[in-house]
C-alpha cells in the first residue's frame, strides 16, 4: 500500500507587519516603519517554510521491490519490436535506367541524378503499386509517404500520392536512412556480381563489400540494419496510429528492415527480396519458415542479430 505525498508551504506575508513574529523593539519598529527597507536578516526570519513529504513504501516486513509504473518509452525502438504504433507499407521504387542496363549504381552522390529516375517501365510498375495500395485501403484515412530522396524513389512517392489522393505536403523525403545499400568496389559492375555480396551476407552480417575511393560506401548487413532501426525509431516516435508508406530505391533496405521487424535472422534477409514496384504490408506476425544453415557452424541464438 502506498501512502500519498503532501507538500505544504507556509509563507508569512511581508505586506502585513502585524503578522510578523515577535522580535526586539528596534526590529519591530523598523519593520512597522514603511519608509525603512526590509533588510536581509528580517526577511529570513519572517519566512517560514514547512515541507512534509511522505515517499511511497512497501508493506511492512516485505522485501519485494517497489512495483512502480514503468514509462512507455516509445523512442527506444528495438528489433524485433514488441509492438508497432503505426501501420506500414513497404514499396520498392520502379526500375531506373541503371537497373535496366544491369549496372550497379549505389553511390549517393548520383542519387538525385536524372539517370536515377524512373524509366517508362518503372513508372508503370509504380502506377500498379499505387493502385494496389488503394485497393488495400492504405490511405483511406490518410497516410504519410516517406521516400528516399533518390530520384526514382521520390518520383514513385509522387505517383503514389496522386493515385491515392494524398497531398504533396504529406510526402516526407528521407535524406540518408533510406539510401540504397552501398556496395563499394562493386559500383559500376554488372548486377550479376552482386551474388558475391549475398554469399558473404549468408556467412556473417558484418562482412563488408571491398572498399572503393570514389565515395561509394561499402556497407555490411549490420550497417544497413543500424540505419533501418534508426528510421523506424523516428517513425514510431513521430507518429501514432498513422499509416506510413516507405519507398526505397533498392531491395536490401527492405529485406534487412523486414527481417529485423519479424525476427528473422539477418543472414537470411535475401529470402525476403523485393522486385521493382513491389508492395508489401508489414505484418510482424509473419515469420518465414526457418531454414537450417548449410553448415552447423553458423547458428543463430538471438535473431535477427546473428554473426
Amino acid at each position: 500500500m502506498l501512502a500519498t505525498s503532501s507538500l505544504s508551504v507556509t509563507l508569512v506575508s511581508l505586506s502585513h507587519p502585524s503578522s510578523l513574529p515577535p522580535s526586539s523593539n528596534s526590529t519591530s519598529k523598523a519593520l512597522h516603519n514603511s519608509s525603512n527597507p526590509i533588510n536581509r536578516r528580517h526577511l529570513i526570519t519572517t519566512l517560514t517554510i514547512s515541507i512534509s513529504i511522505t515517499i511511497p513504501f512497501a508493506q511492512p516486513n516485505s522485501l519485494a521491490p517497489l512495483a512502480l509504473p514503468v514509462a512507455d518509452a516509445r523512442g527506444l525502438f528495438q528489433m524485433p519490436p514488441f509492438r508497432l504504433t503505426n501501420r506500414y507499407f513497404l514499396v520498392r521504387a520502379g526500375e531506373s535506367e541503371y537497373e535496366s542496363l544491369g549496372i550497379i549504381n549505389t553511390n549517393p552522390v548520383a542519387k538525385t541524378s536524372v539517370d536515377n529516375g524512373l524509366l517508362e517501365k518503372g513508372k508503370k510498375q509504380i502506377v500498379r503499386a499505387a493502385f494496389e495500395l488503394k485497393a488495400m485501403g492504405a490511405c483511406e484515412k490518410g497516410c504519410w509517404i516517406w521516400p528516399s530522396i533518390t530520384q526514382r524513389a521520390y518520383q514513385a512517392a509522387e505517383i503514389i500520392a496522386s493515385v491515392n489522393g494524398v497531398s504533396r505536403s504529406y510526402i516526407v523525403p528521407e535524406y540518408s536512412f533510406l539510401d540504397a545499400r552501398g556496395l563499394g568496389a562493386f559500383e559500376g559492375k554488372n548486377l550479376e556480381s552482386v551474388s558475391e555480396v549475398y554469399a558473404s551476407d549468408s556467412i556473417s552480417t558484418t562482412i563488408k563489400p571491398p572498399p572503393i575511393d570514389d565515395g561509394t560506401p561499402n556497407e555490411s548487413v549490420a550497417d544497413v540494419f543500424v540505419r533501418a532501426t534508426q528510421l523506424m525509431s523516428i517513425l514510431e516516435t513521430q507518429y501514432s496510429g498513422d499509416t506510413v508508406i516507405i519507398v526505397s530505391p533498392d531491395s536490401d533496405n527492405f529485406t534487412i528492415l523486414q527481417a529485423g521487424l519479424v525476427g528473422l535472422e539477418l543472414r537470411r534477409h535475401r529470402d525476403l527480396s523485393f522486385a521493382p514496384g513491389e508492395v508489401r504490408f508489414v505484418d510482424t506476425n509473419s515469420i518465414p519458415t526457418y531454414k537450417q544453415p548449410a553448415s552447423a557452424v553458423y547458428k543463430c541464438f538471438n535473431p535477427p542479430n546473428c554473426n
